[in-house]
């Protein structure tokens, strides 16, 4: 019984206008996972309009996206512990602000619209540049490759390299 109604939450959630959605690989010897919900733009300017520029954004949609490692991994230089930590962003025009946090499993958004992120429980912080892609990616989505993942939505490709 319980597995039929596990199986009815998966169909509900893949029903949603945000489908969920995971990427995984490996970078080095780690095993890399990120949990997400991946809006559409549907013809909305989003970064900088829907998602305006400065202000924290749970990097997907419905629950904050979800990153996990099963070993420690250096992020843009800095260590992460083997863990699971929810994944948030703060676009910029030109590079973006990326926290890990450690607290997982909340909604992305509390009422109201503000990010349901606990800024105490950042366990890691750092910027990167962003790039314009020529052509619009309608859903986002997150890829994993051999030196790090991007983030791709709208007209951004955020790249973090991963050791």
């Amino acid at each position: 019984m319980l597995s039929n109604v596990l199986r009815a939450q998966d169909t509900a959630k893949a029903k949603r206008p945000s489908p969920p959605a995971i990427a995984m690989g490996k970078i080095g010897s780690a095993n890399i996972t990120i949990n997400y919900s991946s809006p559409a733009v549907k013809g909305r300017k989003i970064f900088g309009g829907k998602l305006p520029y400065d202000t924290v954004w749970r990097a997907g949609a419905n629950e904050a996206t979800i990153f996990q490692t099963d070993k420690d991994i250096t992020v843009e230089g800095k260590k992460l512990s083997a863990g699971k930590y929810s994944f948030f962003a703060t676009p910029g025009k030109t590079e973006w602000t990326i926290f890990f946090n450690s607290e997982t499993g909340q909604w992305g958004d509390k009422p109201g619209g503000a990010t349901n992120m606990d800024p105490a429980k950042t366990v890691l912080t750092f910027t990167v540049k962003v790039k314009k892609l020529k052509d619009i990616q309608e859903r986002l989505e997150y890829s994993i490759k051999d030196d790090g993942f991007s983030l791709r939505w709208e007209y951004s490709d955020v790249f973090i390299k991963v050791k």
